[in-house]
């Protein structure tokens, strides 16, 4: 079964010249990548559902916990880890916001 898993962005980063956004997302306690190309307004911080390693709808904060919690009943978190402590810290310094990937698109 695909599965869609809640997870936060914690960084965006302008990959191919420009041309491709993806992001680092934490998958309570694991980090992967994503591409953001079906959602142009994902932004550091937003909960996004990813499916095969791409971004694909926006959830708020109490839907990413709900949704999370369901896939630990149903044991569909592969090698997640730390799912008690789900929602991640905040975000850190020297990410940039979706308005500098935005500036420096345009540059």
């Amino acid at each position: 079964m695909c599965l869609a898993i809640p997870g936060k962005i914690k960084s965006i980063e302008l990959q191919y010249g420009g041309a491709l956004r993806m992001a680092k997302v934490n998958f309570g306690g694991i980090t992967k990548e994503a591409s953001l190309e079906m959602l142009p307004s994902a932004d550091i911080g937003d909960y996004v559902l990813v499916h095969v390693g791409v971004a694909i709808s926006k959830v708020d904060e109490e839907e990413a916990k709900k949704t999370f919690k369901y896939l630990k009943e149903i044991g569909e978190l592969g090698d997640l880890v730390d799912v008690d402590n789900y929602i991640p810290e905040d975000t850190v310094s020297g990410e940039i916001s979706l308005d500098e990937v935005t500036k420096r698109m345009d540059k």
